[in-house]
């Protein structure tokens, strides 16, 4: 578990699109992601990751998106 003290954003629309589209994850992996960040606020690709939902390079390549600007599209 994270478990974090600073509130976490929630996710935007373009990661959530990303995630559905470029990543192939399903809507009750992506339930469980998003939940799951919530309850620990936790960033969502960490949480992503820790659960097995995506792989080390996938996990890399999101935060290399959000990084270069994709998050705030």
């Amino acid at each position: 578990m994270v478990i974090s003290t600073a509130s976490q954003p929630p996710p935007s629309q373009a990661l959530v699109r990303l995630l559905r589209h470029q990543f192939g994850l399903s809507e009750s992996a992506l339930a469980l992601g998003l939940r799951q960040a919530q309850q620990e606020q936790a960033p969502l690709p960490v949480v992503l990751w820790r659960f097995g939902l995506i792989n080390l390079e996938q996990f890399d390549a999101l935060l290399t998106w959000q990084d270069t600007g994709g998050d705030q599209a």
